[in-house]
């Protein structure tokens, strides 16, 4: 009898999973992006703010626009939040396929505060954000004309007071959609005085032949001639790489591996010949740097920084990301820490380590810290300053950055130029006789980072319109932590590959 309830029970279950199942495949909704003629698609509000200062944004209802009769605000996702969207409803209604022309979305007596306001938006260029179905659109604000009065320019501002929709669908489905202001409805604010603002709309809807899985593509496609910039630049890259591999190549045949085999044959020839050069300093080239704690953490922050490269954060909430500091990255850091401070061995060297420090002769201006660092990070940086320009656009301007793949192979390209330039600078360091190798690796693997942020500064005042302090200190701040990040990790690359070249070296000759 029981199980014969539970049979019951479980194809009532199933019955009513099918009936669900087949009512979501009818279902219009947001979800599927599928509709119906007459179907209510929200028009939400996202954002205002300076066109030239991309990134420094206000809410949309700062603005003494007027809002709707209930403002409603989107849930957003993760990805969202993290980008700054604060998504609301508007006074704007445009249902699906139906059509309108000069609807008034509302009306309203801007004090003389909010004439203010608004006259202050228009005259730096402020414009507004909207996101219809998931697809984003932009408009002005308004307009600065001058108009010249008794001899004399006077600058009026005008405030942009009708908007022009126009929507693609095809078969249920929104393809594109386009906002234009119009020049001719517009209200002067010129005077700080009370004015009668009525906002109006326009809706036109158009069929396309277009496909809804490719409706991202407007957004996403690039010109043709950025596209052969972006190859010249790689083919450019995937150039410097073979001559600096040929150039590489070239001297360990004719150099370096003379040295070895002179250095590799019977002692007994060369007995009574005094060491020079690199081998000379085989009892110090393995001694640990000064402050090795501090060389620990580096080189495990940028081993760290090298692993996340190009890697995508999960979608889930504030709470969940929060969840996997606490409860994930921060005990593993802790675990990491205490498994290597009690299962390391000391460093395993082919050359016994002294126990008095050899004297480093006089070395030449050139061969210091600062001038090496110059030379290691001038030819990495030549490889990628291209597409450096192309994702500070992206990222502080309207760009959109989509050819990811050139990303990577300029990432790959990156690498192996550090890698090859730090080897050739530490053999000369090591050839004039200074065994303080391991810190002067790692600064000049990482100088690239320090010309990436130089490059920021010719970006910020030469490349692009922003302006304020607010805005220097956020793009500042914020690329001195991202080009940290490139030193830290760079300089990884460059001492560990050092490392191994100093362990080849020193693993092929004689020592006492």
């Amino acid at each position: 009898m029981k199980a014969r309830r539970m049979a019951e029970c479980s194809a009532i279950c199933l019955v009513a999973f099918l009936i669900m199942c087949c009512a979501s495949q009818v279902t219009s909704d947001g979800l599927n992006h599928q509709y119906k003629a007459g179907d209510i698609i929200p028009l939400y509000a996202n954002k205002a703010g300076p066109f030239r200062n991309p990134s420094e944004t206000y809410a949309y209802n700062d603005l003494p626009y007027c809002p709707p009769d209930q403002v409603e605000q989107k849930k957003e996702s993760l990805g969202e939040v993290l980008n700054g969207y604060r998504l609301v409803s508007t006074a704007y209604k445009l249902d699906f396929l139906v059509e309108k022309e000069s609807e008034v979305a509302c009306k309203k007596k801007l004090t003389k505060e909010e004439v203010s306001q608004f006259r202050a938006a228009v005259a730096h260029d402020y414009y507004f954000q909207m996101y219809y179905d998931d697809l984003p659109i932009w408009a002005f604000i308004g307009k600065v004309e001058d108009k010249h009065y008794d001899g004399g320019i006077v600058e009026q501002y005008h405030l942009f007071t009708h908007l022009e929709f126009e929507i693609l669908y095809n078969t249920g489905h929104v393809i594109e959609i386009t906002l234009r202001t119009h020049p001719i409805y517009v209200v002067e604010l010129t005077e700080d005085e009370e004015v009668d603002v009525e906002f109006t709309y326009t809706v036109r809807w158009k069929e396309t032949d277009s496909l809804f899985e490719k409706r991202i593509d407007k957004y996403l496609s690039t010109l043709p001639y950025h596209r052969r910039v972006h190859w010249f630049a790689v083919m450019n890259s995937c150039l410097t790489v073979l001559i600096v591999l040929g150039c590489l190549l070239t001297f360990y045949v004719r150099v370096l591996k003379k040295d070895i085999n002179k250095y590799a044959s019977d002692e007994e020839l060369f007995g009574n010949q005094e060491e020079t050069g690199w081998k000379s300093i085989h009892g110090d080239v393995f001694r640990y740097p000064k402050h090795k704690s501090l060389f620990a953490a580096a080189i495990g922050s940028g081993t760290q920084l090298f692993v996340l490269v190009n890697a995508a954060l999960p979608l889930g909430t504030i709470l969940l990301l929060l969840s996997i500091w606490l409860f994930g990255a921060s005990p593993l850091l802790l675990c990491g820490g205490i498994a290597g401070r009690n299962s390391g061995s000391d460093l395993q060297a082919p050359c016994r380590t002294t126990k008095c420090p050899r004297e480093i002769p006089t070395l030449r201006w050139y061969r210091g810290t600062l001038p090496q660092m110059a030379v290691a990070g001038i030819l990495p940086f030549g490889v990628i300053y291209v597409e450096t320009y192309y994702l500070l656009a992206s990222i502080w301007g309207h760009r959109f950055y989509v050819i990811y793949g050139i990303l990577l192979i300029v990432f790959i390209i990156l690498v192996i130029i550090t890698a090859f330039v730090t080897v050739a600078l530490t053999y000369f360091q090591l050839a004039a006789e200074d065994h303080e190798w391991w810190w002067r690796s790692f600064f000049c693997g990482g100088s690239t980072g320090l010309f990436i942020y130089g490059y920021c500064l010719y970006y910020y005042y030469r490349r692009s319109d922003m302006s304020g302090f607010l805005q220097t200190s956020f793009f500042f701040g914020y690329m001195g932590c991202i080009c940290y990040g490139i030193f830290l990790m760079l300089g990884t690359i460059g001492f560990r590959t050092s490392l191994l070249f100093v362990r080849h070296i020193y693993g092929s000759i004689k020592c006492e």
